[in-house]
C-alpha cells in the first residue's frame, strides 16, 4: 500500500510516517518507475510500534536503539509496546500513589515543605529505576548459547552448583492447580519455568533479553513470553497465583531487590506463592565468613565474582515478605545458593518458619 493508506490505517498523517523515515525509523521500499513508497504488513507494524512508543513520549534515540533489529516479527513489535506500556502505567501509579501521600499529609497539617518534597525525590528516584535499568551483564547477546555455558564442574567457584537440584525444588515447593498462572521473571531459556508446563500450568515468562525469550519460545512454545524485568512487570495488578525465579534477582542492587519483591506483590493474588532460588548470603555475619574463606584459600576467581554481582543477603529479603504479610520458609542449598518461599496472606498475621 502506498503512503496514504499507511496513513489512514495507522491514523497518522504522511509527514509524520515521511518525518521518521528522515530518522531512519523505518525505510519502505520504493517502487522503481515513480518512487512511491510501497508499505508491508511488517512496515505497518514497525511504524505502529514507534506511534506507540512515541505516544508516552519516548525520544527518537531511544526508539532508534530499541528497533535496532529491522528483521523483528509482530510479536516482538508488540511485546516491545506492551512492555513500554506497562512501564508507562507503573509511572503515572506512582505518581498517583505519592500525591494521595501529599494529601494525606497536608490533610492532617502533620507536615514540612521538607515531607513534602522527599516525596517528590522518592517519586523520581522509582521511575528512574523503573526506566533507566540497565542489563551490564549482556544477556541479550547469550541467549543462543546460554544453556550450554551454564557451567556445574570444573570451576574453582561454581555459582552454579546445585542448579538443577534448586530448579527442580522450586518446582516442587510451589503448589499450584492445572489452569492456574505461574511468573517466571528472568525466564532465560524456560529453564524453570518450563518445569511447570507438564502440570498443566499457565507459564508466562518475562526476560528483558529478547534473545532470550525467542530462544525461550523456540524451546517451549506454550510458555507466554513477554519483554519486561522486575522493576516493571508487565502483568496487570493480582493477576498470578505464583511467581518464580532463578539465579536472576542477584543482578539488582539491594535497595531495587525490595522495589522488585514490592512488583512482584503487586501482581500476585492473595494466597498466592512466591518461590526463589538465588546466588544470596543467609547474613552479613555469613557472607563475612563466606568471602574471608576464599580469601584466605586465595580464591580470586571467588571474590571477583562475588563482587561483581549483588549477592543479597537472604536475612533481608525475608525480613520485607514478613513486614508486608507473607508466611516465609527458607532453604540453604549451598553457602551462595538459597530459596525462599513465601505465601501472601491477607487475613493471618506473618510469621517466619524453618
Amino acid at each position: 500500500m502506498h503512503i496514504q493508506e499507511a496513513a489512514k490505517i495507522l491514523h497518522t498523517t504522511p509527514k509524520a510516517i515521511r518525518y521518521y523515515e528522515k530518522q531512519d525509523l523505518i525505510s519502505p521500499q520504493k517502487e522503481a518507475d515513480n518512487a512511491y513508497r510501497i508499505f508491508t504488513e511488517a512496515d505497518l507494524m514497525r511504524l505502529s510500534t514507534i506511534l506507540a512508543l512515541r505516544e508516552i513520549d519516548m525520544s527518537i534515540n531511544d526508539i532508534r536503539q530499541l528497533l535496532a533489529d529491522e528483521t523483528m516479527d509482530m510479536t516482538q513489535y508488540l511485546n516491545i509496546q506492551r512492555s513500554a506500556l506497562f512501564e508507562r502505567w507503573l509511572a503515572l501509579k506512582d505518581m498517583i500513589q505519592t500525591i494521595d501521600q501529599m494529601i494525606d499529609r497536608t490533610e492532617a497539617e502533620d507536615y514540612t515543605v521538607a515531607d513534602i518534597h522527599e516525596l517528590a525525590v522518592h517519586l523520581k528516584d522509582i521511575k528512574n529505576k523503573r526506566v533507566n535499568w540497565q542489563d551490564r551483564w549482556n544477556f541479550n547477546e547469550q541467549g543462543k548459547d546460554y544453556d550450554n555455558h551454564i557451567k556445574l564442574h570444573g570451576h574453582r567457584f561454581n555459582v552454579h552448583q546445585d542448579y538443577h537440584q534448586a530448579l527442580q525444588m522450586v518446582a516442587d515447593t510451589v503448589q499450584l492447580e492445572p489452569g492456574q498462572t505461574c511468573l517466571d521473571i528472568g525466564i532465560g531459556t524456560g529453564n524453570l519455568g518450563s518445569l511447570f508446563l507438564e502440570k498443566d500450568i499457565r507459564v508466562i515468562g518475562v526476560d528483558q533479553a529478547e534473545n532470550m525469550l525467542e530462544v525461550c519460545k523456540q524451546k517451549h512454545p506454550e510458555i507466554d513470553v513477554r519483554k519486561g524485568h522486575f522493576l516493571a512487570l508487565p502483568v496487570l495488578d493480582q493477576q498470578v497465583d505464583a511467581i518464580v525465579s532463578s539465579y536472576a534477582l542477584h543482578h539488582l542492587t539491594d535497595s531495587d531487590k525490595l522495589l522488585a519483591l514490592a512488583e512482584m506483590d503487586r501482581t500476585l493474588k492473595i494466597d498466592g506463592q512466591i518461590c526463589i532460588a538465588d546466588l544470596m548470603f543467609a547474613n552479613e555475619n555469613r557472607r563475612s565468613h563466606v568471602i574471608n574463606h576464599f580469601r584466605d584459600t586465595g580464591n580470586h576467581e571467588a571474590i571477583d565474582a562475588i563482587e561483581d554481582e549483588y549477592y543479597a543477603n537472604r536475612q533481608d529479603l525475608v525480613q520485607w515478605l514478613i513486614e508486608h504479610g507473607y508466611q516465609v520458609q527458607t532453604y540453604a542449598l549451598n553457602d551462595i545458593l538459597s530459596i525462599i518461599y513465601a505465601v501472601k496472606r491477607a487475613d493471618l498475621s506473618s510469621s517466619l518458619f524453618c
